[in-house]
């Protein structure tokens, strides 16, 4: 009993300093979000927008966006993507082996026919069986890609890259909505920084219950089921406080799939996306950064701190877990395949600040915190427990991850104001308190069978997200 007495506590003291780095680590990135999003609107209109709008010798961007049984809304979706407010871009659809009518329903609409195209293989990829340009001048911008089926986003959008005619590409999915103006929003740090920029990302919100109007959002409102609730409070916390903090530093490891702004130069050069990844986001930006530091060149991944893409989440528990067993197993699989890069100066920030953040505070986090279960468990069967010290300490925590939380929401609505009405506010800050006991534990299990996955080499699948649409104003009069 006494080495059982003494394992649990050091493993007592052990938790104490990791809670107490956490805290401490949190209160710095508050910190630097504050600073970061102070500096992005204090600068903002260094370059405006609508200069770049009306030039006619702005950067040339493709927009990607991989497409697999869309056909219930493809159509409207890519009118949306070409209503961009921008000189110089193209909309690129890679038709992913679609067993539906998605293909044709392109040609329909938009009046596709087969063309001659020089396609370069930069990147592996399944075959590319052709491409189709439209008939209609309305249409220019417009590219279709129709290739056989790869199993993943990561190798259809590959073959967009592949086909991409400028040196910027943004990747997000055919459902998506985009701000009209986030070509020009994610294009300008490229262009007002000094130091190379390699990726631009930025905040992307839930459209779940919200309501749009030929291809834009109408009126935003907070969603209405239990999940997507949820999946509000973590994309504000997320996106607003934590990436901010870590554009400031230039520590960003994370630019989302939904959303981002690529050189493609630098993505071809470090191999594109991996089709074999089930964080391909994370896992190209970490393979981007390890390149730009082996060639010892100065670089930037910035994020801006505006609501630029909506896009649908699971509201499904089923859909839910699996998209966040994915999320996990992605998660030790890129850290384990960087693994050389942990602590080694030879990485710069990303391997002596970045690499120990995700490992201790991202990957560590669930495991740590089931342990203490069984810990606190043992604690109470088998020995004397200071009930009130115990109190402290979690009411401490509980309050602390609340307020964090909470910090996010008012910073979001003073910025957007996004939100219907009050009732809706309300109900998005009663979900703060509530998301510790509801939410927060199905995460931890998710997180947990992710790893389990991984190491027992389960086979990898996406899974299919069931998708509910969006809500047309149109379709409401």
């Amino acid at each position: 009993m006494n080495t059982l007495e003494n394992i649990i506590r050091k493993f007592e003291i052990f938790s104490a300093f990791y809670s107490v780095s956490y805290v401490l680590i949190y209160l710095v990135l508050a910190l630097l979000s504050y600073l970061a999003i102070k500096n992005y609107y204090n600068s903002k209109y260094y370059l405006h927008k609508d200069v770049l709008i009306k030039s006619n010798h702005t950067l040339g961007v493709s927009v990607i966006a991989p497409a697999y049984n869309e056909a219930a809304t493809i159509v409207y979706n890519v009118k949306s993507l070409l209503s961009q407010d921008y000189p110089k871009f193209e909309i690129i659809i890679i038709n992913d082996g679609s067993t539906d009518d998605t293909l044709q329903k392109l040609i329909n609409e938009f009046s596709l026919v087969k063309v001659d195209f020089f396609y370069q293989e930069k990147i592996k990829t399944q075959p590319v069986k052709c491409h189709y340009k439209s008939s209609n001048p309305v249409y220019a911008k417009l590219l279709v890609i129709d290739k056989e089926n790869g199993k993943s986003k990561a190798d259809a959008s590959n073959a967009g890259i592949n086909s991409a005619k400028y040196s910027l590409f943004i990747c997000t999915d055919v459902d998506c909505i985009l701000r009209k103006d986030t070509i020009v929003m994610l294009t300008k740090p490229f262009i007002e920084n000094t130091r190379k920029v390699i990726a631009t990302g930025a905040a992307i919100r839930i459209s779940n219950s919200c309501e749009f109007k030929d291809g834009m959002l109408y009126k935003s409102h907070y969603p209405n089921k239990f999940f997507a609730r949820f999946q509000e409070l973590e994309y504000i916390r997320s996106f607003l406080f934590g990436r901010m903090a870590w554009s400031k530093t230039n520590c960003l490891l994370l630019v989302s799939g939904g959303l981002g702004m690529f050189d493609k130069q630098t993505v071809i050069d470090a191999g594109g996306y991996w089709h074999q990844s089930l964080g391909e986001d994370m896992e190209l930006i970490t393979r981007m950064r390890k390149l730009m530091h082996e060639r010892k060149e100065d670089f930037l991944i910035k994020y801006i701190p505006e609501s630029l893409c909506w896009t649908e989440v699971p509201s499904d528990k089923t859909v839910f877990l699996r998209q966040r067993v994915r999320w996990a197993r992605g998660l030790v699989q890129t850290l384990y395949l960087h693994k050389k890069m942990f602590l080694n100066p030879k990485y710069g920030k990303t391997g002596l600040i970045i690499m120990p953040h995700y490992f201790l505070f991202e990957f560590f986090v669930p495991i740590l915190e089931v342990l203490g279960l069984i810990v606190l468990a043992l604690d109470i069967i088998f020995f004397t427990v200071n009930y009130e010290f115990l109190l402290i300490v979690s009411v401490f925590i509980y309050f602390f991850y609340t307020a964090i939380t909470l910090i996010s929401i008012y910073l979001d609505q003073f910025l957007y104001k996004q939100y219907a009405n009050i009732s809706e506010l309300s109900t998005l800050i009663l979900m703060v308190f509530l998301e510790p006991f509801l939410y927060h534990p199905i995460n931890v299990y998710a997180s947990l069978k992710g790893y389990i996955h991984f190491l027992t080499n389960k086979e990898k699948k996406w899974g299919t997200m069931t998708r509910q649409g969006f809500v047309n104003v149109k379709e409401q009069l």
